[in-house]
């Protein structure tokens, strides 16, 4: 139980490291890029193969 304590301290700490240095945010931003770009491919690929069906 007290080793689940550290790791979860541990963790704990990293996340607010990342929090006060502003990575978290540029992360978020990232991501939200990312999810915009395959969102459009997955449309782009589920359009390209309904056309090959027909």
């Amino acid at each position: 139980m007290l080793y689940w304590s550290l790791v979860f301290l541990l963790v704990a700490v990293i996340a607010g490291i990342f929090g006060f240095f502003g990575i978290a945010s540029a992360a978020a931003g990232v991501a939200k890029v990312l999810f915009i770009i395959f969102l459009i491919l997955f449309v782009v690929t589920l359009l390209i193969g309904r056309r090959t069906k027909v």
